[in-house]
């Protein structure tokens, strides 16, 4: 049984610990897990756990990992099909908690949740911080064989921009959607076609998801106009995407495409596209 896909601290608090896994995947910030984490989670890199980074023009910063290098990670950590799986992050769950969810109910994996306010709000609800690093148990290989969810290419996110009955969604910044500034990638700007919802406004000002009615409400409204299989969000590198697509299945939608690509894939490939 699927369960929500995000779940709150004081949730977490009132679980036993031997009935979950958890993980930190708080990108750029080992330093602080090696000093102080939620008690009993493991560390997963972005990107060396979550991606395989190679050619940022194929693929973008922050490409899908193999089947095979994927399973290695679960496996190592101890995760099995029927695993309990939490995950948080330092960003409020919109940086690699995000990804790790979609990547984890993408092969079709039941129970995972994201940690509502991330690493903070588990602290500020009481829950344990240590410094010591978890030993995994051992598991039998996690089989993995395909992506389940769907997934958009360079070319059909081209395709889509230009075509009326289809949506493309950048959920960066403004500023980086109008091209005013671009702190990551080679050329500020965003693809052709492309409307702006930018991941932040599925939060709250304390950095918790909004309820999902309300974002049934605010996503039902902005894609009234499509259906789900021709609506595709993208990001800078197809990671913050994630956030978006996770408040949608919070929400009780359908989850779109994903463009892993992204910007960051978008501006090294000769594209069209519209700048500062």
């Amino acid at each position: 049984m699927k369960l929500p896909s995000i779940i709150q601290p004081e949730e977490l608090i009132l679980l036993s610990k031997g009935e979950y896994i958890l993980f930190d995947v708080s990108a750029g910030s080992k330093t602080r897990y090696d000093e102080q984490h939620l008690n009993g989670a493991f560390y997963l890199d972005l990107n060396t756990d979550l991606a395989d980074i190679k050619d940022f023009a194929v693929g973008g910063r922050h490409p899908l990992p193999s089947f095979e290098h994927f399973s290695e990670v679960l496996t190592k950590h101890g995760v099995t099909k029927d695993s309990h799986v939490i995950v948080y992050d330092d960003k409020n769950g919109s940086n690699a908690a995000a990804r790790f969810w979609w990547m984890l109910t993408s092969i079709g994996h039941q129970k995972v949740q994201v940690l509502n306010g991330g690493y903070d709000a588990a602290v500020k609800a009481g829950f344990a911080v240590v410094s010591e690093v978890p030993v995994a148990k051992q598991t039998e290989p996690y089989q993995i064989t395909e992506w389940l969810l769907p997934l958009a290419e360079i070319d059909e996110v081209e395709a889509a921009g230009n075509s009326d009955s289809h949506a493309v969604i950048d959920v960066r910044d403004a500023n980086r959607f109008a091209g005013l500034t671009e702190p990551i990638d080679l050329i500020a700007g965003h693809i052709p076609g492309a409307i702006n919802i930018p991941f932040t406004e599925n939060l709250d000002v304390n950095g918790a998801f909004l309820a999902p009615e309300i974002l049934k409400e605010k996503y039902s409204k902005a894609l009234a106009n499509y259906k789900t299989e021709n609506v595709i969000v993208h990001c800078g590198s197809g990671v913050t995407a994630c956030h978006t697509l996770l408040a949608m299945d919070y929400a009780g939608l359908e989850i779109p495409k994903l463009y892993v690509g992204s910007w960051s894939e978008w501006s090294r490939n000769n594209k069209k596209m519209i700048l500062a």
